[in-house]
C-alpha cells in the first residue's frame, strides 16, 4: 500500500464525517478535479483504507437499554465468534481488547428482559468462557469521531 499523502488524509477526514458527500463537492473541497478525486477514492477503497460507507445511527429511542458485555474467550482467536455475534441485531459494536478481557460487545435492547435473553445466548456460544454485563446508566460525554 502506498503512503497516504495530505490529499488522501483530507479525503478520509471529509468522508469520515460526510460519507454521502457528492464527488464533485469532495473534489472542490480538496482542490482536485473530479476524476483525480475519484481515482484517489477508488485507490483508498481498493487498498482497504476505506472499508465501507455506513450510516452511523445514534440512539433512536430513549427507552433503549444499552449495555457492554465483557467477554473472556476460552482461547483466542476464537474462530467464528465474530460471525456469531454479528447475527444478533442488538449487537452494535464488538471490540477486541488487550488484557484480562478479549471482547467488549456493545448492545442496545428494548428491555432488561431482552438484555438477559441476548446475554444468555451470547454466554452459551462455543468459545465463550465468561461474560460480565455492565449496563450503561447514562452517557456523560459522547463525541463524534474525528
Amino acid at each position: 500500500m502506498k503512503e497516504l499523502d495530505a490529499k488522501d488524509r483530507d479525503i478520509l477526514a471529509i468522508l469520515s464525517k460526510e460519507a454521502r458527500i457528492p464527488l464533485k463537492t469532495l473534489a472542490g473541497r480538496i482542490g482536485l478535479s473530479r476524476s483525480a478525486t475519484s481515482e484517489r477514492v477508488a485507490s483508498l477503497e481498493k487498498s482497504g483504507v476505506i472499508r465501507g460507507y455506513r450510516a452511523d445511527i445514534g440512539q433512536m429511542d430513549a427507552g433503549l437499554v444499552c449495555a457492554f458485555l465483557l467477554v473472556t474467550l476460552i482461547r483466542t482467536p476464537s474462530i467464528g465468534i465474530l460471525d456469531q455475534l454479528a447475527r444478533y441485531p442488538e449487537v452494535r459494536r464488538v471490540s477486541s481488547v488487550s488484557g484480562q478481557l478479549d471482547l467488549i460487545v456493545e448492545v442496545e435492547v428494548p428491555s432488561i428482559d431482552r438484555l438477559n435473553t441476548v446475554r444468555d445466548l451470547i454466554a452459551t456460544l462455543g468459545g465463550v468462557e465468561d461474560l460480565t454485563t455492565a449496563i450503561v446508566l447514562r452517557r456523560d460525554i459522547e463525541r463524534a469521531a474525528g
